[in-house]
């Protein structure tokens, strides 16, 4: 049976569904997710399946902080993709960044030498909650082929009945995120969103 926790409850039972694989409904800063710990490969592949998705297709790891990713996550982030990571990040975005370590390869698809990586701008309970387990892996809330929740109403009846914890975090953006591309000598646009090209330029302003 699904349990569900607003912002304000203890948030310990998400932390550990995070930590056993278990599938949970969070909100973001763009629309409602499904997710999981990212170190749990049959939870992120049941994920996916809940989905209805191909397990193949590549599912971004998300953080609760640009901290985590440095240090734990992805350490070695470095140099240009890094450095662009750190100006755009936390925000509605996904980055495709370097993966030379080839970390949480059941998450990266077909290449895994690369990686999708999103810190939204989170809730600081919420930002907390994810840090507990380092990262997770999240998708869009919804059946493929149906349009993301905004709010937690808004979650397939059918898909929320296999979760093990939904939380409920009011009405969110509805928009995807913007999806950039940090593996070339210059970031590539390969999804607008949110976060529009001249925010993005401007962000990046300086590197």
């Amino acid at each position: 049976m699904t349990r569900t926790l607003s912002l304000d409850d203890e948030l310990t039972p998400l932390v550990d569904a995070f930590r056993d694989g278990r599938p949970t409904i969070i909100p973001t800063d763009t629309v409602y997710g499904i997710a999981t710990g990212a170190h749990v490969p049959e939870g992120c592949e049941r994920l996916s399946r809940l989905k209805g998705r191909d397990p193949a297709q590549p599912m971004a790891l998300v953080c609760g902080s640009v901290d985590a990713i440095l240090t734990t996550v992805l350490p070695e982030l470095l140099g240009p993709a890094g450095e662009r990571a750190r100006r755009l990040l936390p925000g509605p975005v996904t980055l495709i960044v370097p993966n030379p370590a080839r970390r949480y390869r059941w998450l990266a698809g077909p290449t895994p030498d690369r990686i999708g990586l999103r810190v939204p701008d989170l809730d600081p309970r919420l930002a907390a909650a994810i840090d507990h387990v380092g990262a997770i892996a999240a998708t869009s809330a919804n059946p493929t082929g149906h349009p993301p929740p905004q709010r937690l109403g808004e979650v397939d009846a059918a898909l929320l009945d296999r979760v093990a914890i939904a939380l409920d975090g009011g009405e969110v953006g509805g928009l995807a995120s913007t999806v950039i591309d940090l593996t070339g000598p210059e970031p590539v646009i390969l999804r607008e969103g949110p976060m529009t090209a001249d925010e993005v330029q401007r962000r990046l302003e300086g590197l």
